[in-house]
C-alpha cells in the first residue's frame, strides 16, 4: 500500500473513531442493510440488542436507530420495532413527465414517474381565492385579482409523497373543468390546450428545507425528515404563465431525474 493511502486509511479510521457512537452503530446498519443482511420489511435490532452488541445506554440506541429512520431507511411501528423500508422510492423524471405527448395524449405525468404502481389523490380542494403579490407576479396578475386554487394530496403504495397546490388565473379557467376536482384525461394540462393555452415552456426550481409542523403531519414525516420544495411555472405559446405550481415532496420518498440532451 502507498504512503499517501496509509495516510488516507488512517486519517478515516481516526475521523470514524471520533464520531459518536450513535453514529457509528447507524453507519454499521446502514452497511448491513447496504449489503443486504437486511432486507425491506425486515425488523432490525432494537434497542436491547444495540445496547448489548455495543455496550452503549438506551438513550445511544435509540439516537442510532433514529438516523435511519429521519434518513427514510427505515420505519418504526408503534409496539413492534423498527424496520427498514419497504417503500420504493419514487423516481420523478422531470424531463419526459412533462413532454406534451404525456398529458396531450390523455395520461397524467404521474405516469411517467409510478407506472403500475396504487397512485391516489385522496385530498383534493379547488377554491377561488385573491391572488397574494407573489402568486400574482408570476402570474402576470394584480394583487388580488381572482385565481383558482387546487390544492391536493397524492399517495403512493399507501404512503403520503407529495401535497401540491396549484394556481391559475381565474379569467381563464372559470368555468371549465379545471375547477372540478377530476379535470379529466391528461389533467390541467390537457384543459388549458382546450383552451388555447396550452403550457409550451416549464420552468422548476428546486430546494430543500425542514418541514413545517403540519406538512410533517400531512407527509407522515419522522421527526428530522426533510422536504424538497418544487415550484413549477407553465407558460403558453405567446407567453402567458397560466399555471404556478408548488409542490411540498418527501425527500426521503424520491429521486430527482433530470435527462437531457447535450
Amino acid at each position: 500500500m502507498s504512503r499517501d493511502r496509509q495516510e488516507g486509511c488512517v486519517a478515516m479510521a481516526a475521523q470514524e473513531n471520533s464520531s459518536p457512537k450513535y453514529r457509528r452503530i447507524a453507519d454499521a446498519l446502514k452497511r448491513a442493510i447496504a449489503e443486504g443482511e437486511f432486507r425491506p420489511g425486515d425488523r432490525l435490532p432494537g434497542e436491547n440488542e444495540l445496547m448489548d452488541r455495543h455496550g452503549v445506554a438506551r438513550m445511544t440506541a435509540r439516537q442510532a436507530l433514529g438516523v435511519l429512520t429521519s434518513e427514510g431507511l427505515a420505519e418504526a411501528r408503534k409496539g413492534a420495532g423498527v424496520f427498514v423500508r419497504a417503500f420504493r422510492p419514487i423516481r420523478r423524471r422531470g424531463v419526459p413527465r412533462l413532454a406534451r405527448e404525456q398529458w396531450g395524449e390523455g395520461r397524467s405525468v404521474w405516469s411517467a414517474d409510478v407506472p403500475g404502481r396504487d397512485l391516489v389523490v385522496d385530498e383534493v380542494t379547488v377554491d377561488e381565492e385573491p391572488a397574494t403579490e407573489s402568486v400574482a407576479e408570476q402570474l402576470g396578475l394584480a394583487p388580488g385579482d381572482p385565481v383558482i386554487v387546487r390544492r391536493r394530496r397524492f399517495v403512493l403504495d399507501g404512503k403520503p409523497v407529495l401535497l401540491s397546490v396549484s394556481f391559475l388565473p381565474a379569467v381563464l379557467v372559470a368555468g371549465s373543468a379545471i375547477v372540478q376536482p377530476d379535470t379529466g384525461p391528461g389533467g390541467v394540462y390537457a384543459r388549458l390546450a382546450e383552451l388555447g393555452a396550452g403550457p409550451a415552456r416549464f420552468r422548476e426550481e428546486v430546494r430543500s428545507r425542514m418541514p413545517a409542523p403540519e406538512e410533517a403531519r400531512r407527509l407522515h414525516l419522522p421527526a428530522g425528515t426533510p422536504v424538497v420544495l418544487i415550484s413549477r411555472t407553465a407558460s403558453a405559446a405567446d407567453g402567458r404563465t397560466v399555471e404556478v405550481n408548488e409542490m411540498i415532496l418527501d425527500s426521503s420518498a424520491y429521486v430527482l431525474e433530470y435527462d437531457f440532451d447535450a
